[in-house]
């Protein structure tokens, strides 16, 4: 918005668009001028806004990258607990959801100010604050904060410096979180949610949270409700992520919540029946012996953790056995449940169906290629679907090109290069491709380093396959 402006224009031209919302009678529930270099002098253009009834409403604040520094942040906090008190004296206090000011400058004394206020109001569900040179006197203060904001769903704090103090203070806030869904600090080094009666959803929750952390050191999980299935999913999970060395022992797990419910419901069944009750269940028992062999393996052979995976279960977390278990139908099910208009969710797609390849596994490796198969046939039959961009996107994926876009490259295992080998020789795949690939596969790659036998087996195929001219 103020782009070219020079800052003696900015508040007056802020102050007037508060004016105007004012004069209008509005009950703003979203305000949003974010990437707009206002500095300090700009947050007291919406002073007299935020003070306002326009936004005793307010839901949603929105500031990231405004230049506010700690003159501004205390402006900005002084003006939400004004808002606050006037908006109470009226019965509907102010209950703010949503707060973003990355990238401000806010450092410790603008975190604190605004601290103070964020505790007053006590209704956030979403905080980021990332980038602004916060140290941990401010990191404290905002921790104390969060305990008085218990449906906080979102805490972003990343890329500042907590030190020890700082991470103590927000363990303790921690505690009060129960709403949590995520957090990020950025520079995590272990994560402890051992002991919490967490399931084994939830556990691939946070497999899937913490993917793009390298920093991590020690994922500590143990003792839990995860179950045998359960903990080899969750191994399962972070083998593809390329980070089990991060997960601690799971030795201590209490198996599936639903299994000890079920024992203690047994228990007292068999509390409340008279002994003339339990003998006439023995007598029946005898009596339809292989009615009870026959129920009982139906129990054992169904238990609720090996329910059949669904797609979307196997495209997060893939691995060999949840595909078999997707059953017969599994190719047309990924096709389905994938957008091939997409190139870059194709591509996906493909690396993490490939992954799973086995091939000394003859129904796993048949399983991966009859469902890459089914699904690149239809992608590059489909006349909106260019070959050239499926090429580009996975050599990007697979960390032989750089993007413009921040695109992090899988971890490239044996099997993508072995079930590529089996795609570039169908009809399907565009002969003008080949060329290209085999140009990228001959690089010297660090990418590639770990799959010497099937990056060579590759580059035979593509050398014989490849047109003349």
């Amino acid at each position: 918005m103020f782009t070219g402006r020079l800052r003696s224009e900015i508040p007056a031209a802020l102050i007037s668009l508060g004016d105007s919302l004012m004069l209008a009678g509005a009950r703003l529930t979203i305000l949003d001028l974010s990437d707009n270099a206002f500095g300090p002098d700009g947050v007291k253009g919406i002073e007299k806004l935020l003070k306002s009834s326009a936004c005793y409403t307010l839901q949603e604040l929105r500031l990231n990258n405004c230049g506010m520094g700690i003159g501004g942040g205390k402006i900005l906090a002084a003006s939400l607990v004004e808002c606050y008190e006037k908006s109470s004296k009226e019965g509907a206090p102010l209950s703010l959801k949503v707060f973003v000011a990355g990238r401000n400058r806010l450092e410790n004394d603008g975190a604190t100010a605004l601290a103070q206020a964020f505790q007053m109001m006590g209704s956030l569900e979403e905080v980021h604050m990332p980038q602004n040179g916060i140290n941990y006197p401010g990191i404290t203060a905002l921790a104390k904060a969060m305990q008085h904001n218990t449906g906080l769903r979102i805490l972003n704090l990343n890329d500042n410096t907590f030190t020890e103090k700082g991470a103590v203070a927000m363990a303790q806030a921690l505690k009060y979180l129960n709403s949590i869904q995520v957090i990020n600090f950025g520079d995590c080094l272990e994560l402890n949610l051992s002991f919490g009666e967490i399931t084994e959803e939830a556990a691939l929750e946070v497999a899937r949270a913490i993917k793009d952390k390298s920093q991590l050191e020690k994922l500590d999980l143990n003792g839990n409700c995860l179950g045998v299935d359960g903990c080899k999913a969750l191994i399962d999970s972070l083998e593809s992520m390329n980070m089990a060395e991060v997960l601690g022992s799971l030795s201590d797990d209490d198996g599936e919540p639903d299994d000890d419910d079920d024992d203690d419901d047994d228990e007292d069944d068999e509390e409340e029946l008279g002994e003339e009750e339990i003998e006439e269940e023995e007598e029946e028992d005898d009596e339809d012996d292989k009615e009870e062999k026959t129920d009982s393996s139906i129990k054992v052979s169904t238990p609720p953790s090996t329910r059949p995976p669904d797609v979307a279960s196997f495209l997060s977390f893939p691995s060999p056995d949840k595909l078999l278990k997707l059953g017969d139908r599994r190719a047309m099910l990924i096709e389905e449940q994938v957008d091939v208009s997409d190139v870059t969710k194709t591509t996906e797609a493909f690396l993490k169906i490939a992954s799973v390849y086995k091939e000394e596994n003859s129904e796993v490796k048949a399983a991966v290629l009859d469902s890459i198969d089914n699904l690149l046939r239809k992608a590059f039959t489909s006349p909106s679907f260019q070959g050239y961009n499926f090429v580009s996107s996975l050599l990007v994926l697979l960390g032989l090109i750089k993007s413009e876009e921040k695109v992090k490259p899988v971890h490239v295992v044996p099997g993508h290069l072995q079930a590529l080998e089996h795609v570039v020789r169908q009809d399907y795949f565009p002969q003008e491709s080949v060329t290209v690939l085999q140009a990228f596969m001959s690089r010297n790659n660090k990418a590639l380093e770990s799959c010497g036998n099937a990056r060579n087996s590759l580059q035979s195929t593509l050398q014989r396959i490849r047109p003349e001219g």
